[in-house]
């Protein structure tokens, strides 16, 4: 008789804001399709938009950044001025999820998968990853904690723990994934293949505004390296077969706060096209 392993999946999330609309795009064909993954993990939009996967809500992350992207609670910088958070906690994180475009709790509760976020805590400069349950709660602070974006997004204080965006400390959490008894993982990134991340040209800003995390400032400094060793990771674990990398042909048609809904939809076909171009590849992958 054949011995049969079982094959534990993952799919890992990169952030970038609103580059994580190609996402979008990606996990919509993936949900169209059936596919299932045993853990998913995301950092700063990965995480705000990978909960979706989750909940099974095909085109919310869409529908919700299309609808709002002009509306100035949803990333400007009156935002930034008047709360001190570039998108405002309240509209972002309690009025579109709770009244406006729906969260679909029970769904999210309902699928086996497990979901983690990524945060960075402020006073090691490390990664925290937490386990997402629920969805909502003390849940989103998690998420938003590791979409705060530093000198746009005040800290966040959840579980006694100071925290930023997760994409700081570790932008594409494969190795994480991969502890977590994953064979195999796809990993949607949100840069084109080739691309190498510079040094951050405001570290000088963040040292002032960061004076009392000094180990953020730490991360911040050498994150450049620490991506692109990562990158040189991940392209070698996809040439071992436990690696599946989706990412944009080219540089994506969006900034990081994004207001024209049609360079949004853009970015998001941009998804659609390379997980449909990889759809039989995928498929293997993951039988």
């Amino acid at each position: 008789m054949k011995e049969v392993f079982f094959v534990k999946k993952g799919l890992v999330l990169e952030g970038g804001a609103m580059r994580g609309l190609f996402s979008a795009g990606v996990m919509d064909v993936m949900l169209e399709k059936g596919l299932r993954f045993d853990c998913i993990v995301g950092v700063s939009a990965g995480a705000t938009f990978g909960c979706n996967y989750k909940s099974r809500q095909i085109g919310r992350t869409l529908r919700y950044n299309v609808k709002y992207c002009s509306d100035p609670r949803y990333g400007s910088f009156r935002s930034l001025l008047r709360t001190g958070d570039l998108y405002d906690v309240d509209f972002c994180y309690h009025q579109i999820p709770e009244k406006l475009d729906l969260f679909d709790e029970e769904a999210f509760q309902a699928d086996p998968s497990a979901f983690f976020v990524v945060c960075t805590d402020c006073e090691s400069g490390e990664p925290v990853y937490h386990q997402v349950k629920s969805g909502m709660g003390e849940d989103l602070e998690w998420i938003r904690a590791s979409a705060s974006m530093p000198l746009v997004s005040r800290v966040v204080e959840v579980a006694g723990k100071k925290l930023l965006d997760g994409g700081i400390s570790d932008s594409i959490p494969l190795k994480f994934a991969q502890e977590q008894g994953c064979d195999r993982c796809v990993v949607v990134l949100t840069q084109p293949k080739g691309y190498v991340k510079k040094k951050s040209s405001l570290l000088g800003a963040m040292r002032l505004a960061l004076r009392s995390y000094p180990k953020v400032v730490e991360a911040m400094a050498r994150r450049h390296e620490m991506y692109n060793e990562t990158l040189r990771r991940i392209w070698q674990q996809e040439e071992l077969g436990r690696a599946l990398v989706i990412c944009p042909p080219e540089a994506l048609p969006v900034s990081r706060s994004e207001k024209d809904p049609e360079k949004l939809r853009q970015a998001y076909r941009m998804g659609r096209q390379a997980a449909e171009e990889k759809l039989e590849e995928l498929e293997r992958f993951l039988a």
